[in-house]
């Protein structure tokens, strides 16, 4: 097993990796993360998270490294992290009765000499419809979850999934930051063995 690193200091991409039960290292990439002109939302997040993988690889030979970016949008506009209460109200107030599309990139980067797939790259959608709820009760979720470090503004891991009417994705995983059934098979077609005594 090549040492495994999660290009991330995102506390939820770590809680999710360590449900695999393989042994990781976190680093957190130092890459500029503003979206190019013109580019879409699914560029910028293939685009980001293989350029966090990259940032980590030059100081990381004979590893896997993990990178994932995430990018919400409406109506085709990026949403990004609030920071604060009041952006984090307005993001909620806008969302409401509405559909947010989540686009989860992957990116797993092999700097084995002898690897198979040196680069293997995913982009998962989550199509999330937000339940059209009065200010109070958004308020109300804020000030007890604080999610300001979530695009979206929603942490559907914890109390935020009560503002979600329905979520459709291929990997249910996706929406919390990091796809898990994409990765387990990246990391197979590594080399990975999941299952050994």
């Amino acid at each position: 097993m090549p040492r495994l690193i999660l290009g991330s200091s995102s506390r939820y991409r770590n809680e999710l990796l360590s449900r695999l039960r393989l042994p990781f290292s976190s680093v957190s990439p130092d890459i500029d993360e503003t979206p190019m002109p013109g580019e879409s939302p699914e560029a910028t997040a293939l685009r980001l998270a293989q350029a966090k993988a990259q940032a980590i690889a030059a100081n990381a030979p004979d590893a896997l490294i993990i990178g994932c970016d995430q990018v919400a949008t409406l109506d085709g506009r990026q949403i990004g992290k609030p920071g604060n209460h009041e952006n984090a109200l307005a993001q909620l107030r806008l969302m409401r009765g509405r559909e947010v599309i989540f686009h989860t990139a992957l990116c797993l980067l092999d700097t084995r000499t002898d690897a198979v797939l040196p680069l293997q790259l995913d982009n998962v959608q989550a199509f999330v419809r937000f339940r059209d709820l009065p200010d109070e009760e958004l308020d109300a979720y804020l000030r007890i979850e604080q999610p300001y470090d979530c695009a979206g503004s929603a942490k559907n891991e914890g109390l935020g999934i009560a503002l979600i009417e329905r979520i459709d994705s291929s990997d249910p995983t996706a929406l919390t930051g990091m796809p898990l059934i994409a990765l387990t098979s990246m990391l197979r077609h590594a080399g990975v063995q999941f299952f050994q005594e």
